[in-house]
């Protein structure tokens, strides 16, 4: 195993791109692995989350996570060798060669062309050629391959597709980062998926990820968050759940008869 326990020893350097973004007195400065090869090598084998693509040189559109949280992730997957996962958010194609190394079936979904395309050739260079790397929108699953034991989400939501639920076996988890609309955290969530087609669970330890695509939040979203989480007390991420059924969901304070949104 790696230094992150719950992580195998995995090569983030095979799938990091060549040029990528680091963080100086705030700002995101570019970093270069033929122009300055040591610091390249110093943050990619740190355990930081690294931007890989960066819009107007402000706002990160695609990272690779900081190993420790992609540890603690998998870890809550309770993952066995031989279940099929389907990963939303490729990414580098870093998480997912961890997935396959452990054991794992993995079909994970892309929406950005030109990241998917570089997750395939690195996964093919790690010797990972079996991970399933499809270019399409996440929110809708991978139903052409679907069941699925697993679902893992490297991007935050604030409503579970419900596609997620249909395309998982009864008794499958889900794990997906919360959107801060009502734990300024950004906590976990892990879902158990029912036979009747609901799913349910609790949230956890406080994670940070950009949202799905089609699920971003205004900007005043975490003022707001801020202030009803603070009306109420500041309650734990860990006494709130979601339900997730046909229907639509509700997030819950200690228990399902005491919804919050």
């Amino acid at each position: 195993m790696s230094e992150f326990s719950g992580l195998p020893p995995v090569d983030r350097r095979l799938f990091v791109p060549e040029t990528v973004w680091g963080v100086r007195d705030g700002r995101f400065v570019e970093l270069s692995r033929t122009d300055a090869p040591e610091e390249w090598e110093k943050l990619v084998t740190s355990d930081e989350a690294i931007a890989t693509q960066v819009k107007d040189g402000m706002w990160p559109m695609s990272s690779s996570s900081a190993p420790s949280v992609m540890a603690q992730m998998i870890t809550a997957l309770q993952l066995k060798a031989g279940m099929r996962v389907l990963e939303v958010g490729t990414g580098t194609g870093y998480n997912a060669a961890c997935l396959a190394a452990l054991g794992a079936e993995v079909v994970s979904v892309e929406i950005e062309r030109a990241a998917a395309d570089h997750a395939r050739r690195a996964l093919r260079a790690a010797g990972h050629p079996d991970v399933v790397v499809i270019t399409g929108d996440g929110e809708r699953g991978a139903p052409s391959h679907a069941p699925f034991d697993r679902v893992l989400a490297t991007a935050a939501a604030h409503t579970v597709p419900y596609a997620w639920i249909e395309q998982t076996e009864a008794g499958g988890l889900i794990v997906v980062p919360w959107a801060a609309t009502f734990h300024p955290a950004g906590p976990l969530a892990v879902l158990a998926v029912r036979a009747d087609g609901s799913a349910e669970g609790r949230f956890t330890a406080p994670v940070r990820f950009m949202p799905l695509r089609g699920q971003r939040l205004p900007q005043t979203a975490l003022q707001e968050t801020e202030e009803r989480w603070a009306a109420a007390g500041k309650p734990e991420a860990s006494r709130f759940g979601v339900t997730v059924t046909p229907a639509g969901q509700r997030v819950w304070l200690d228990s399902p008869d005491n919804p919050v949104g």
